[in-house]
């Protein structure tokens, strides 16, 4: 199981199904194999750019980064039970956290890889060291 997952670009994981590489992640949501789901806030979508077809669902709520405490009901109603869901936030590290929360909750849930933006530089900025947009893959403002 693990050689085949790595021959897809994809890293198992104890609490959730795995890793994936956001082009993958791409593929699976445009194929119906998915559902995306951007994790990031609605400051961080409106302010940093939105996936064409991803449904929006908060991991954190802006400001304060309090949790959602309508996580759970959202993600249900956006996804089949047992479903696929791949999950999206700035870094991928947000994403971690609700995609084991997701797979707590019975779905087949990933990680995407790198998050939207990357990790930050030697500069200090997101954007540049891969993620989402880096990759070229479908954005908008």
């Amino acid at each position: 199981m693990a050689e085949t997952l790595s021959v897809l670009g994809m890293t198992p994981s104890k609490a959730y199904a795995g890793d994936i590489p956001a082009p993958l992640a791409w593929e699976w949501a445009q194929s119906g194999h998915a559902v995306l789901v951007d994790v990031r806030t609605d400051a961080e979508r409106d302010w940093v750019g939105k996936v064409p077809g991803a449904i929006a669902i908060a991991w954190k709520q802006w400001p304060g980064m309090a949790p959602n405490p309508t996580f759970d009901a959202q993600l249900q109603a956006a996804v089949s039970a047992g479903g696929k869901v791949v999950l999206l936030c700035r870094s991928g590290v947000r994403s971690v956290a609700a995609a084991t929360r997701a797979a707590q909750l019975g779905f087949e849930a990933y990680n995407i890889l790198e998050g939207f933006e990357g990790e930050v530089d030697a500069s200090g900025q997101r954007g540049n060291l891969g993620g989402w947009r880096k990759q070229g893959l479908p954005w908008h403002q």
